[in-house]
């Protein structure tokens, strides 16, 4: 049986193996993104710092976006074929 992947951040230790649930809590955590908050938390960060970062996350996103849309349009199965006849 496999691990729920999120059941309000609780891992389930199996056989008293601890290793393997940090393992899953940190994989949980990180997709959440609340080890990257705890790690920015942890000291002071400059105001031209904190909107560097906020506006860079903001490319990112719109640029990810864009690229899945892109990737979503090449993947479809039911586009016409641009080239008729041809190999």
């Amino acid at each position: 049986m496999r691990h729920p992947f999120f059941l309000a951040r609780t891992v389930l230790v199996r056989n008293n193996d601890v290793d393997s649930a940090c393992k899953v809590l940190n994989r949980i955590l990180g997709k959440e993104g609340i080890l990257d908050q705890f790690r920015r938390t942890r000291y002071y960060e400059k105001p031209f710092q904190f909107r560097r970062r906020i506006n860079y996350e903001r490319c990112k996103a719109i640029y990810n976006e864009d690229m899945d849309r892109k990737i979503q349009f090449v993947l479809r199965k039911n586009r016409t074929d641009p080239y008729p006849g041809c190999l």
